[in-house]
C-alpha cells in the first residue's frame, strides 16, 4: 500500500508472498490465542441494535463503537476502553486503567466530546456490558445528544468493527512483548494509538492512516 500511494509504484500481494517464500519470511500476526475480555454481567436492559452489523458509515462522526479489552501482564490485568469511528477506523477516544470501572468510562467518554466535532450526534454502538446499561452512560449520551445501539445477546459479530481494531492492536503491539510496570505499558499503548491512527495504513482506506482518510474526505465535501 505505501508503496503505491508514496512511490507509485504497483505490486501484486502474490509477488509479495512470493517474495515473502523465497526469503523465508512469516508473517506472525493475526493468529489465534488471546482471550477475549467480556463485561456482561447477566442482566440486559438492551436498547435497539440500530447500526444492526452495518459498520458502513459515509462520512466522519457518525456510526462509531466502544468496547473494552484486557491485557494480562506479569504485574497484572489491564484495560483498555476505547471508541471507534465506523467510517475511518480512528480511535477517537480511549482510557487505560487497571480497573474497568465507570471512572474509565468518564474518562473516555470525555475524550469523545473534546473529538467530536460541533453539531455532531453520532450513534454509539456497544455490546451488553454492565458500563453501557449504567445510569451515568444513559445520562452521558442523553445530556450530548448520542444515540445509543446495543449489540443482541450472545452476537459477538454485532460488535465486530470495534473488535477487529483490539484484534490487530493485540497482535501487532502487544503479542510477544512484556512489560514491567503498568506506567511504561500505558505510555507504549498510548503511543501505538497515535500510530494507528496516524501512520498506520490501512487496505479499505486506500492505504491511508484513519486520520489521513478522515482529512482528505473531510477538505473533498
Amino acid at each position: 500500500m505505501r508503496l503505491r500511494r508514496e512511490f507509485n509504484f504497483t505490486i501484486s500481494k502474490k509477488t509479495v508472498l512470493k517474495v515473502m517464500r523465497e526469503l523465508k519470511l512469516v508473517c506472525k500476526i493475526r493468529r489465534k490465542g488471546f482471550r477475549r475480555y467480556s463485561s456482561y454481567q447477566g442482566t440486559t436492559h438492551p436498547v435497539p441494535n440500530l447500526i444492526d452489523r452495518d459498520f458502513t458509515a459515509a462520512a466522519p462522526f457518525t456510526k462509531i463503537g466502544t468496547d473494552v479489552t484486557e491485557f494480562a501482564l506479569p504485574f497484572g490485568k489491564v484495560y483498555l476502553a476505547q471508541i471507534v469511528d465506523f467510517h475511518s477506523n480512528e480511535i477517537l477516544a480511549f482510557s487505560i486503567s487497571q480497573s474497568p470501572n465507570m471512572l474509565q468510562q468518564k474518562e473516555m467518554f470525555e475524550s469523545l466530546l473534546k473529538a467530536l466535532p460541533p453539531g455532531a450526534h453520532p450513534t454509539l454502538h456497544s455490546d451488553m456490558g454492565w458500563q453501557y446499561q449504567h445510569l451515568d452512560w444513559i445520562n452521558w449520551t442523553k445530556k450530548h445528544n448520542v444515540t445509543r445501539s446495543m449489540s443482541r445477546k450472545g452476537n459477538c459479530l454485532d460488535n465486530a468493527a470495534t473488535e477487529q481494531v483490539f484484534g490487530h492492536m493485540k497482535d501487532e503491539f502487544f503479542k510477544g512483548q512484556l512489560w514491567d510496570n503498568f506506567e511504561s505499558f500505558k505510555r507504549d499503548l498510548a503511543a501505538y494509538i497515535v500510530h494507528w491512527n496516524t501512520k498506520r495504513p490501512q487496505v479499505r482506506l486506500n492505504g491511508y492512516a484513519p486520520s489521513e482518510y478522515r482529512q482528505r474526505r473531510v477538505k473533498t465535501k
